[in-house]
């Protein structure tokens, strides 16, 4: 889908969405084709504060350029874009888990890295320490369900 029709899927999901500068052109495609797109992958940022975390995912950092995924899900619920097209934020994954994906069938062990998840998925980082005592706040899990659907 564009760009255009990725941002209305996000708001008929009922999504406050933050357009972060020229999200719709920031991407990696440079390093290869985007799409067809399979699925919807979701992290967290090991990040604090929101501003903070926006500014990570859309600019990247020292070994990774961003963007690191198409959308940053804050605390507050809100999906902040800041990339579309080609984005850092599957990398390498396993063929088989692919196609299982595809398949919507249970996932296959993770024997291999020979597929370019990058390629392959909408990324969402959703802000979070990842450390078991980082709340995550309902508007924050309804934004992340939502964005997923």
């Amino acid at each position: 889908m564009s760009a255009g029709s990725f941002l209305k899927a996000l708001k008929a999901e009922g999504l406050t969405v933050v357009e972060v500068g020229d999200w719709r052109d920031h991407n990696r495609n440079h390093k290869g084709a985007w799409g067809p797109v399979h699925g919807v992958m979701i992290h967290h940022t090991v990040t604090r504060g929101s501003a903070r975390t926006v500014d990570i995912c859309r600019k990247g950092h020292e070994s990774l350029p961003g963007p690191l995924c198409h959308g940053v899900i804050t605390k507050d619920g809100r999906v902040h874009l800041v990339g579309y097209g080609r984005a850092n934020h599957a990398g390498p994954g396993d063929d088989d888990v692919l196609r299982a994906v595809i398949a919507e069938k249970a996932l296959p062990r993770d024997n291999e890295a020979n597929t370019d998840g990058n390629r392959h998925f909408y990324g969402f980082e959703c802000e979070n320490l990842g450390d078991g005592d980082d709340p995550w706040p309902a508007a924050q899990l309804e934004a992340i369900e939502r964005a997923a659907a």
